[in-house]
């Protein structure tokens, strides 16, 4: 793997991409100019981790249904944040369906020239 534009190997700082959500994507999208792979996966992350945050608000706000199905995305959220910190750190540009076409013309709309 390569060195990103952050100093780090590209599959380490995808994998920090996903490490605290949506925040740690918003920190890579900023921080990295260079590398697409790590762009990539800074926009899935903030992309997945921030509906996901409002959909358990939203969700969570509703009485007894609601506090029923709150878990249920919490659960989601956590399989897919071990999926994709595994996926981005053995270099895999692995795209979730929807979300990956998005975060790829998302991240690459906006990388310096």
């Amino acid at each position: 793997m390569a060195k990103t534009s952050t100093g780090l190997e590209e599959n380490v700082a995808g994998l920090l991409g996903y490490v605290l959500g949506w925040v740690s994507g918003l920190v890579f999208i900023l921080l990295e100019n260079e590398s697409k792979f790590v762009r990539f996966h800074a926009m899935q992350s903030i992309i997945v981790f921030g509906s996901l945050s409002i959909m358990s608000i939203v969700i969570g706000s509703i009485p007894f249904i609601g506090w029923g199905l709150t878990p249920i995305v919490g659960v989601l959220g956590f399989v897919l944040w071990i999926m994709l910190m595994i996926k981005a750190y053995q270099g895999t540009m692995f795209k979730l369906p929807w979300v990956g076409d998005l975060a790829e013309k998302w991240s690459t709309s906006t990388v310096n020239k």
